[in-house]
C-alpha cells in the first residue's frame, strides 16, 4: 500500500492502551489478599482498587475514610500508578500506639 497518509479502514492494527502491572493489597487480622492486575497507563490508586474487586470481598473498606498508600507511603486516591506499584489499603488502628505504650509504662 503506498504511503499517502491515509489509513485503511478496518485495519487489523487497533490502538491498545499501554498496560502496566500493579498489585492491590489488603489485610485483615486473619488473612492477607494481594490481587495482581494490568491497568492502563495513567490509572490511579482508586481505579486500581476498584478493578481489584477487593471492595466487594471486604465491604468494611470505606475508601472515603480509609488511608491508602503505595509501598507503605501514604498517598491520595488520585495518585497515578507506575509499573510494579503495590497499592495498599490500610485498616484503622484499634489502639493508638502511644496510648498503649503509656498504659504499659503506667503498669510498671
Amino acid at each position: 500500500m503506498p504511503d499517502n497518509g491515509m489509513v485503511a479502514i478496518g485495519s487489523p492494527v487497533e490502538a491498545q492502551p499501554d498496560l502496566i502491572d500493579v498489585e492491590v493489597a489488603y489485610a485483615t487480622a486473619e488473612q492477607q489478599v494481594i490481587v495482581a492486575l494490568k491497568v492502563p497507563t495513567g490509572a490511579t490508586v482508586e481505579s486500581a482498587i476498584q478493578a481489584s474487586e477487593l471492595l466487594r470481598g471486604f465491604p468494611e473498606i470505606d475508601l472515603r475514610n480509609a488511608k491508602v498508600g503505595i509501598f507503605a507511603a501514604v498517598c491520595s486516591l488520585d495518585k497515578p500508578l507506575k509499573q510494579a506499584d503495590r497499592v495498599e489499603i490500610y485498616r484503622p488502628l484499634l489502639h493508638d500506639p502511644k496510648d498503649a505504650r503509656r498504659q504499659r509504662a503506667a503498669k510498671r
